[in-house]
């Protein structure tokens, strides 16, 4: 028994050991483990990647011929009780703010073909006298300066594209694809940032189709380090492809907090190949007014689910043409789903002018296909006049519906609010700040020309179309309002 003893305690020693011996092993492969992760999310150096692309960055310098001005604006804030102080030493020192003055702006670029296009944004060379192109010195070559001249711009996108002519060929880089580009990928920024001269700062892709005010914006979002004077500069992916032109960053105090935006490299693309051969964008134009399709306004209409876009106007154009009416929703667009009203927007102005493409729309509780050929949109802008905004109208013959107080157009309405003499439908004379209506921005002044897509020209035909909605089991009744001839659906809730 005692030597079984020992056995078994010999045994259970030599498990211990090995177990030892095992947890060490691990350990060792965990610290390994460790070790390469920690090598791979530091990575190598960029400097390889920056010396690769940096000769096709350059900083572009502009000057304006601006009017002087008179007083010590600039100097004082307007209002300032020193203000008469430096009036005065001015007119002791001669000094005449009434000259003409050049004023410089710095911002960024990149090359883009051997034989010297280069990209910018709009803002940095608008209304510009004089476009100096620098190219970063390398390999112990002195400062070279070129001066540029402006190809094409583009205001919607904030691109231009400039020219330089060189002696020789001049080192360039493509674009990659933006669309490809996930939210962490690693990026590089380079440009002018503050006047600086050349500067790099790396960072990853924080979001991606970032909007900010344009119809055609798809912006990448990134916290590499953009301060002003980056503008027009390049994006990079680790590939040394451009997929994005640095544009604009959301700051409280105008440095660099982390979110910069970047027109992505797709669009920008198109924008210079149009510019590039035309000297200008052709975009194609469908000729609608449209709005996205709501929760509500999908019931109203007895759509299965919200999406695609609705049309709330029809001017002259393809569009009319080809027999599309206010109240369609388009689903598809040359076999792409329409998800919204951004989607078909950027992807109608993408596509080619003249080109006859398919739009399916829902209208009548069914799906229709309509061949519709394609304006330009550039044209069209140009024949468009502005509008003024309506006045609130007086109030006549009033009732109150639907948080709204609304009276018929009369002749002495029409001239009031600046209508044609044919233009029909209830006028909007006081809105109730606590309804619906109020919430989803009716106000007094607007024209209600159609109810359940259906024209209406009393309160006898609202009403009517109200009874027949409700008979129909929806909870909404969808409104055609026009506000300074610019129309929008809107739906508002019938319940009770």
């Amino acid at each position: 028994m005692q030597a079984q003893a020992r056995s078994i305690s010999v045994h259970r020693d030599d498990g211990v050991g090995f177990m030892r011996l095992m947890w060490l092993a691990f350990a060792g492969m965990l610290l390994v483990l460790a070790q390469t992760v920690t090598a791979q999310a530091r990575g190598e150096s960029l400097a390889p990647l920056a010396e690769k692309i940096s000769p096709a960055v350059v900083n572009i310098t502009t000057s304006t011929l601006v009017e002087g001005q008179t007083g010590p604006q600039g100097i004082v804030p307007e209002g300032s009780p020193f203000e008469d102080f430096f009036r005065e030493f001015q007119d002791r020192n001669g000094d005449d703010n009434n000259r003409p003055r050049r004023s410089n702006a710095l911002g960024s670029g990149f090359v883009i073909s051997e034989d010297g296009y280069i990209v910018t944004n709009n803002h940095v060379i608008a209304e510009a006298d004089e476009i100096l192109v620098e190219f970063f010195p390398g390999d112990g070559q002195p400062k070279k300066e070129l001066p540029a001249k402006v190809i094409g711009t583009d205001e919607k996108t904030d691109i231009a594209l400039l020219k330089v002519e060189a002696t020789g060929p001049l080192k360039y880089v493509q674009f990659g694809d933006s669309d490809i580009a996930r939210v962490g990928d690693w990026v590089i920024a380079m440009g002018n940032p503050l006047g600086q001269g050349f500067s790099v700062s790396a960072g990853i892709v924080s979001a991606r189709n970032r909007a900010l005010s344009g119809s055609y914006d798809d912006y990448i979002q990134t916290d590499a380090a953009i301060n002003r004077g980056n503008s027009g500069g390049p994006l990079f992916n680790m590939d040394g492809e451009v997929i994005g032109v640095n544009t604009a960053i959301l700051s409280p105090n105008g440095g660099s907090i982390g979110i910069g935006f970047s027109m992505a490299s797709n669009v920008v693309v198109k924008v210079v190949d149009q510019l590039r051969e035309f000297g200008e964008t052709r975009r194609g134009w469908l000729g609608v007014r449209i709005q996205d399709v709501t929760e509500d306004m999908a019931e109203a209409m007895g759509l299965d689910k919200p999406g695609g876009a609705l049309i709330s106007d029809v001017p002259d154009g393809p569009a009319k043409d080809a027999g599309l009416l206010a109240g369609d929703v388009i689903l598809s667009f040359d076999g792409v789903e329409v998800e919204d009203t951004r989607g078909l927007v950027r992807q109608v102005g993408e596509t080619t002018v003249g080109k006859s493409v398919r739009v399916v729309v829902q209208r009548d509780g069914g799906t229709q296909t309509i061949l519709v050929t394609l304006g330009r949109r550039e044209d069209a802008e140009r024949d468009e006049e502005g509008e003024e905004e309506t006045s609130e109208a007086p109030t006549e013959e009033n009732a109150d519906i639907l948080g709204l107080t609304i009276s018929p157009l009369t002749d002495t309405l029409r001239s009031d609010l600046g209508l044609d003499a044919d233009a029909e439908g209830l006028v909007v004379t006081e809105v109730d700040e606590g309804s619906e209506a109020f919430s989803k921005g009716l106000r007094a002044g607007d024209l209600i020309t159609e109810a359940g897509q259906q024209k209406v020209s009393s309160i006898e035909d609202l009403e009517a179309r109200m009874e027949e909605a409700r008979e129909a089991g929806r909870k909404s009744l969808l409104l055609l309002v026009r506000r300074g001839g610019e129309p929008r659906f809107v739906a508002l809730s019938i319940d009770g």
